[in-house]
């Protein structure tokens, strides 16, 4: 990268940044080796419960770090995403009154603005705002998700289009924060190599556990205040959104040239590009997206023929949620399952067990819609819930390995914007699995009453689920713990180390820690990863939940 056209105070300012940063980072290897003999964990010890876990990673990560994942995926993706589902489901079959196959498509269009976090990871990299980068972004994601919730809930008569403009600008507001913590996650991944997984398993334990909360309680809310009040209640998680950008710590930089944010641009696009051009990058890739493209939604069919009082269950609003808030119990089993047993199992040997077992559990469905749960005495609520919670958990242990994987293939420098280019591969995945879905339902003439056909659709939805297993070739061998990109991704000049230093000042340093002066951030990454892999069983999650 070419050295930036600053005045001479402002190199010195970024000297002194960059001394500050090294001299803050907790890899150095004095403090490594200090930490290792303080309270690493030999083979005789257990691993350390819930609480000191999550103690280790705000001392590791810093505090306002930890409380930036509980806020945006815990409360805004997890709670929030638990009642927006409920609600936004009962928003288009009885507000709005669409056809299954409409309203299938409409959830995949609100999960368009998921598709663009490279452009909010560009912005987030490479043009701060006020001196901060990752602040900014958090505020006005909570701003213009308050803004969304309140035209759905307080507008009686809104039109299907705005009130589908409405539901994208609610997604682009919790996509906006998840690309803006999800930087630090992929940032503190380089730095911290060893914590890499016990990061993404943060992740889904507070997705999981407000998922549950949120699940829990959508069936009454909807039931008490209706699918718009219950929308609005979705400013809260936005409000704690701003709350976690305007306490997150982070470096200022002052006098940053804003005359250079379009080179900016340009050098992260073209490094982008360099990486997909990579065959240990785009390889995985294509396996992501053909995996969740084939993994086809049909949910809104199901969800429809749950609540049906006629030729369906007939399943209350309490129960949908309930049902739901199982689910979610399921997904923090895959999470404790991936972290304490299979987080050290190679990404394809995972990838293949899951992929199978998720087109087993799909026929679930199947037995349910055929009603043999019945022949078996098993009856509808019983097996449903059993059902939800089977296929959640199998879909969270299939999650979490491509998380994982994601994370390993960022190039240094742009590690937010790449990690959100790899995560919008994934959510164009999804969309193209949820309009394959809505386009089966059509096909099949199932509607908001008419439900013969659902049986077909769910067999053709875990045939295709097999398909996939087919490209598993294009993922590595390697487990999490190995180096997957190239040394020339990885390792960079001396010219581009101040730049390197400049794009990892967003991940939340904690104070008060051994300086490693005379070395450079990337030395002491090498020193401080290869201590750290003798502590990588210290933050198993919830190993001793009693």
């Amino acid at each position: 990268m070419s050295p930036q056209p600053a005045p001479d105070d402002l190199a010195e300012d970024k000297e002194r940044e960059t001394n500050v940063l090294i001299e803050a980072a907790p890899g150095s290897p004095a403090k490594a080796a200090e930490e290792g003999h303080g309270h690493g964990h030999g083979h005789g010890r257990p691993p350390p419960s819930p609480v000191a876990w999550f103690r280790m990673l705000a001392r590791e990560l810093h505090w306002s770090f930890v409380f930036g994942v509980v806020a945006t995926y815990g409360i805004s993706q997890g709670l929030g995403g638990g009642i927006s589902r409920v609600a936004s489901d009962y928003y288009w079959k009885d507000v709005q009154r669409v056809q299954p196959s409409v309203a299938q498509v409409y959830q995949g269009v609100t999960s368009i603005p998921w598709m663009v976090k490279p452009l909010w990871g560009l912005l987030t990299d490479v043009l701060p705002v006020a001196g901060y980068r990752r602040r900014p972004y958090f505020i006005l994601a909570g701003f213009i998700g308050v803004i969304a919730m309140l035209i759905l809930a307080l507008h009686s008569k809104l039109h299907a289009l705005f009130a589908l403009l409405a539901l994208m600008t609610g997604s682009a507001s919790v996509a906006i924060a998840d690309v803006t913590i999800d930087a630090c996650v992929a940032e503190n991944s380089i730095v911290y190599p060893h914590l890499a997984a016990d990061m993404i398993s943060l992740n889904g334990f507070c997705s999981s556990v407000g998922g549950l909360i949120g699940f829990s309680i959508s069936g009454f809310l909807v039931h008490a205040i209706g699918a718009q009040g219950a929308l609005g209640l979705l400013t809260i998680p936005s409000a704690l959104v701003i709350l976690s950008g305007t306490l997150l710590k982070e470096v200022h930089i002052p006098n940053f040239p804003y005359e250079q944010a379009h080179k900016k641009f340009v050098e992260a696009s073209g490094k982008m590009l360099t990486a997909l051009k990579c065959p240990e990058v785009w390889r995985p890739c294509v396996y992501m997206y053909v995996s969740l493209a084939l993994s086809v939604d049909i949910q809104e069919g199901m969800f429809f023929w749950y609540t049906d009082r006629s030729a369906g269950l007939s399943f209350h609003e309490g129960f949908i949620g309930f049902m739901f808030a199982i689910g979610s119990v399921g997904s923090l089993v895959g999470v404790i399952l991936y972290q304490n047993i299979l987080k050290d199992h190679s990404f394809r040997s995972l990838l293949f067990s899951s992929q199978l077992l998720l087109s087993l559990a799909g026929m679930l469905d199947l037995i349910l819609v055929l009603r043999l749960n019945l022949k078996m005495g098993i009856p509808d609520y019983y097996f449903a819930v059993i059902d939800e919670g089977v296929s959640k958990m199998i879909n969270r242990i299939k999650w979490m390995p491509l998380l994982v994987l994601s994370s390993k293939l960022c190039p240094t420098g742009i590690e937010g914007t790449f990690y959100a280019l790899l995560m919008s591969i994934d959510n164009i995945g999804s969309l193209t699995g949820s309009w394959i879905g809505g386009l089966l339902l059509h096909l099949l003439r199932i509607t908001r009453t008419e439900f013969k056909n659902l049986w077909a659709a769910i067999l053709i939805r875990n045939m295709m689920r097999l398909l996939p297993l087919a490209l598993l070739f294009l993922v590595p061998r390697s487990d999490p713990n190995s180096t997957l990109l190239p040394s020339d991704l990885l390792n960079e000049g001396d010219d581009d180390e101040a730049q390197r230093v400049e794009n990892v000042e967003l991940t939340s340093l904690p104070a008060n820690r051994d300086s490693c002066n005379d070395k450079s951030l990337h030395d002491c990454q090498i020193q401080e990863g290869l201590g750290g892999e003798r502590d990588d069983d210290e933050a198993s999650l919830l190993a001793n939940r009693s």
